[in-house]
């Protein structure tokens, strides 16, 4: 044989190991799977815990009771103040009439006092003092008269029955009331009749 085929028909030699680079993947690998573990603790460690069916269900009852509670309460209340504003509309006139009463007692003394005694004046001045009772009970309660005599006819407040020529008035002003006119406040509970003068035709 010779020497070329010998060459030629020899084993080859095996590719030199890398030992380092060997330990160094080893290493790797048991570090990765060491981190997975870990990294399982730490979810499931962060994960919220459930709530048991059963303390959801409590809290769902207290939380209907309260809203019902609360609902009652309310129903109760709208009922009280409807009664509330139902008496007030009924019994607004209750202070009126507890003054007017005393007005009414008086009248009935002087026609009493008139029946026997027959005595014109007497009844005369009976009759003043109760007007002026009623005077007083109309501004207590806030009533005044409409003032309207000399004054430009005002048609929220006064009613024009008739209009008369006048030579000592302007156009348009009131110069006689036939009625007087009395309000609330500010609000008209009824206007003064009056007559109202305008330009003479002369």
């Amino acid at each position: 044989m010779s020497k070329k085929e010998r060459k030629t028909t020899e084993p080859s030699k095996p590719a030199t190991f890398d030992r380092e680079a060997a330990e160094q993947m080893a290493a790797d690998v048991a570090a990765a799977v060491d981190k997975e573990p870990e990294k399982e603790r730490i979810e499931e460690k962060e994960a919220p815990q459930p709530v048991p069916v059963q303390a959801l269900c409590e809290e769902l009852e207290v939380a209907r009771d309260r809203v019902l509670r609360s609902q009652a309460e309310l129903e109760n209340y709208r009922k009280r103040v409807a009664r509330e504003m139902q008496d007030l509309h009924r019994y607004a006139d209750l202070p009126l009439m507890r003054d007017l009463l005393p007005v009414l007692d008086n009248i009935n003394r002087a026609i009493e006092a008139a029946e026997k005694t027959h005595d014109t004046a007497s009844l005369l001045d009976g009759v003043k003092m109760v007007a002026q009772q009623f005077a007083g009970v109309f501004e207590k309660h806030d009533c005044t008269e409409i003032e309207a005599l000399g004054q430009p006819f005002d048609p929220h407040r006064h009613e024009a029955i008739s209009q008369q020529p006048s030579d000592d008035h302007p156009p348009g002003t009131v110069v006689l009331v036939t009625q007087t006119g009395f309000q609330l406040h500010d609000r008209v509970v009824r206007p003064s009749q009056v007559i109202v003068s305008k330009a003479n035709e002369e």
